[in-house]
């Protein structure tokens, strides 16, 4: 009876230990472990505590090898999770930027993306007319009615092919994305087949210089410049958008509207507009909340991979750290049995072991955010998107995912020390100095 409670009050105290490093914030945590030293420092406990973890380190270059299988181990648990969840980050904060809250995409009735919408001539005209959408000093509504086609193209990387999204634009758009300037060359004239194409586009596919001419759907179209939005809109092709309708056998429809709004709180008066004119079956949002949801499946499945893989990894590095601190706890026996038959308590040992274990982990945690932070920060990369094209997008390896990353290695150090720590302090006096 004894024995099971002690080992549910060890569980316990792991499930606790946990929950508190995944929920607390960073200055908790620092806290409690700044009220941590001071108990080290100004109490007998602690001070037993802190001599047997300055005997425990000393030893620590007498087990470099094994030292370094739980650093090394922890390192890439932690290198592995930042890089994934580093990616899900990007591409999602890369889609965001695309988006902002004065501008409203229309699109049809139901559809999920722009590339299975369709909206009329009549219709986009209805929208661009509403009251809620911001003129222009020359009183023309700011908006831009777009056709979004998918092309393939060679990759520069392997000559091999890949979708590009091609989006037809009207010589408002330049006015609706101030942000969107030209780095080279010009814009295209409206009513020929001429392109230019996003500076992430024109790096990652073949054929996409200035001056370059390809065949688009048995048409030869014109590359006649480059420009940078610095958002998803740099992994696309745009053109004129009645030229991109007649190359595709679109006529005069179009796949969305985008507007831009009179004043921050018209959206809801638009979207109730829209939603009470007979005439419209259309569905309306802001850019921002569009492109959030676009980005929302794709990010959700790396953090989920990239927490299936860790959680996968983080077991074995688990089993390292107690195999180690084992092997550690018993070329130690005589010394910690001698430490108890002089006065000291069980409750240092057990903490000089867990501190020693952190310690590793924590280091094993710093070198992998360290590399991950090295070889993947602005680490530029392609996926295919929800429009099924190429969205290029860069990892970010923030302060929180490193943070995140070293609560990991916590985690792994505390659970991998606590057991050989109990064994220790649990272990026989009499057994201990038997020991040879």
């Amino acid at each position: 009876m004894r024995a099971a409670l002690r080992n549910l009050l060890t569980v316990l105290i792991v499930v606790l230990a946990l929950a508190a490093l995944a929920m607390l914030p960073w200055w908790l945590i620092l806290a409690a472990a700044a009220l941590f030293a001071l108990w080290m420092l100004a109490t007998r406990g602690g001070g037993q505590a802190l001599a047997v973890t300055r005997v425990g380190l000393a030893t620590i270059p007498q087990r470099l090898g094994s030292s370094a299988v739980v650093i090394i181990g922890i390192g890439g648990v932690v290198g592995v999770l930042i890089a994934l969840l580093a990616m899900a980050v990007g591409f999602e904060e890369t889609l965001r930027q695309t988006g902002t809250d004065d501008t409203v995409i229309v699109m049809r009735a139901g559809a999920q993306t722009e590339l299975n919408s369709v909206l009329s001539h009549e219709t986009a005209q209805l929208v661009e007319q509403q009251p809620q959408v911001q003129r222009d000093a020359h009183g023309q509504p700011l908006a831009s009615a777009e056709l979004v086609v998918v092309a393939s193209l060679p990759r520069r990387s392997n000559g091999l092919d890949a979708n590009v999204e091609i989006r037809g634009v009207d010589e408002r758009a330049w006015a609706l994305y101030p942000h969107v300037r030209i780095i080279a060359g010009r814009r295209f004239t409206p009513g020929l087949r001429e392109l230019v194409v996003g500076k992430d586009a024109a790096r990652q596919f073949a054929g996409l210089d200035i001056g370059s001419t390809l065949r688009l759907n048995g048409q030869v179209w014109t590359v006649v410049g480059t420009f940078a939005a610095n958002d998803s809109h740099d992994s696309e092709v745009w053109a004129d958008t009645g030229v991109v309708g007649s190359t595709y056998r679109r006529g005069s429809s179009t796949t969305s509207v985008t507007v831009r709004l009179s004043a921050p709180g018209a959206l809801d008066a638009l979207l109730a507009n829209l939603a009470g004119d007979p005439r419209l079956k259309v569905d309306a949002k802001t850019t921002r909340a569009y492109y959030s949801e676009q980005s929302e499946r794709l990010t959700n499945l790396i953090r989920v991979l990239g927490t299936v893989v860790g959680v996968i990894m983080a077991i074995g590095a688990l089993f390292g750290a107690l195999n180690t601190m084992y092997a550690a706890v018993a070329a130690r026996g005589r010394e910690i049995a001698t430490l108890r038959a002089l006065g000291f308590r069980g409750g240092p040992v057990i903490v000089s072991v867990l501190l020693e274990t952190m310690l590793l982990a924590l280091l094993g945690g710093l070198l992998g955010a360290l590399i991950a932070w090295l070889l993947f920060n602005n680490f530029t990369a392609s996926t295919l998107g929800q429009n099924f094209s190429q969205v290029v997008f860069s990892f970010h390896v923030s302060p929180q995912l490193m943070w995140q990353g070293l609560k990991w290695a916590l985690a792994i150090g505390f659970v991998g020390g606590l057991f050989p720590a109990l064994h220790a302090a649990r272990l026989p006096v009499t057994a201990g100095l038997r020991e040879q």
